[in-house]
């Protein structure tokens, strides 16, 4: 019986954990974001028909008047090209007019929702071309996908809601609907007109209604999307952090650099005091530089040897003395000044050496 081989790297590509915070911000930057279309369609199809309601009086009697400029004066004017362009001059400047703050008003509405949902965010990721997008294999599997069928089921409920809003309001307005013919033909539009934003107030607010499950289906399917596998997160960590191998490669030759610096300044030091064979420590008294000794160079075992061998090559006095040689090393870094309790032993080193390199 052959025993039964798992491949422990299919575990790792499985995307069980949640996105880290470097990975939403990625997914940001490309567009990718959770965010309702319906949540949009509704706030802005909800202001618009709330500025109708505060200005369609004045906008009804703009729209009116053009009609009644039209049919009064345009009428009895010759049919010539200088005419037909002025009349299509004032029509155009009317009708802009008429749209226009409309359109603004939809404009700062879209951004609006979308800035409640989303933030602010600017991105051109998602505009892009792209020969992914134009796949048609890719294409033809987006249409017949879970997602596409779920995008299908909120149409289809979206139109029979809304679609039973509008009758409803219709149902309750059928007997003044009836009684039009009697009216005079403003009242009638601006039945027809006020029908119509009662009507769109209506659906917007169904929308609304429509668009929290939606919503949180956007967040649960983006959240699903940007999940991350174990090895993920692990190279993630190592882009960031950096390659341990690299880091630590680094840290050699950073190190080595460091020792050639130190090994330079053997040379240039008073004496070497050494254990004799494990530690070497090279001291150094600069007085224009600082009022005690300080510490050129020390290191153990193979460094240690080499610090010897170089002050000998360049006549540094070498000196033995155990306990002071382990405690310097132990206790001074490199750089640095020669501490208070350490003042005595050295000075009585460097004593002796001042007074060799005199006979000398």
């Amino acid at each position: 019986m052959k025993p039964l081989r798992l491949d422990l790297q299919f575990f790792n590509q499985e995307k069980t954990e949640k996105a880290t915070p470097k990975k939403r911000q990625d997914s940001r930057k490309k567009g990718q974001v959770a965010k309702s279309q319906d949540v949009n369609t509704s706030v802005m199809l909800f202001i618009v028909f709330m500025f109708l309601i505060v200005f369609g009086s004045f906008m009804g009697e703009i729209l009116t008047g053009m009609y009644t400029y039209s049919f009064t004066e345009f009428i009895h004017w010759e049919l010539t090209a200088s005419n037909i362009e002025s009349i299509m001059f004032q029509m155009t400047v009317e009708a802009v007019k008429l749209v226009l703050p409309i359109m603004a008003v939809a404009i700062v509405a879209a951004f609006l929702a979308n800035y409640i949902q989303i933030g602010f965010l600017f991105s051109t990721e998602a505009i892009k071309f792209d020969l992914k997008k134009v796949d048609p294999i890719k294409g033809f599997k987006r249409i017949f996908s879970a997602r596409a069928l779920v995008e299908f089921l909120k149409s289809m409920l979206k139109i029979l809601a809304i679609g039973a809003v509008c009758f409803t309001i219709i149902w309750i307005n059928k007997d003044d609907m009836m009684l039009l013919s009697m009216k005079s033909v403003n009242e009638s539009i601006a039945f027809f007109g006020q029908l119509t934003v009662w009507m769109g107030i209506a659906s917007s607010l169904v929308l609304m209604f429509l668009a929290i499950p939606d919503y949180l289906y956007q967040r649960y399917d983006y959240e699903k999307n940007i999940r991350m596998s174990k090895q993920d997160v692990k190279d993630e960590h190592k882009n960031i952090e950096g390659d341990p191998l690299i880091k630590s490669r680094i840290k050699e030759q950073q190190r080595q650099m460091a020792q050639q610096r130190m090994m330079s300044e053997v040379p240039e030091a008073d004496v070497v005091i050494t254990n004799p064979t494990h530690f070497a420590v090279a001291i150094k008294y600069e007085e224009a530089k600082s009022d005690t000794p300080f510490v050129v160079a020390k290191g153990v075992d193979y460094i240690a040897f080499k610090i010897k061998e170089i002050a000998k090559a360049h006549d540094v006095i070498t000196l033995e003395n155990r306990s002071l040689a382990r405690g310097l090393y132990q206790a001074v870094e490199l750089g640095d000044e020669i501490p208070e309790e350490f003042f005595q032993a050295v000075a009585e080193v460097l004593a002796y050496v001042y007074s060799v390199q005199r006979k000398a």
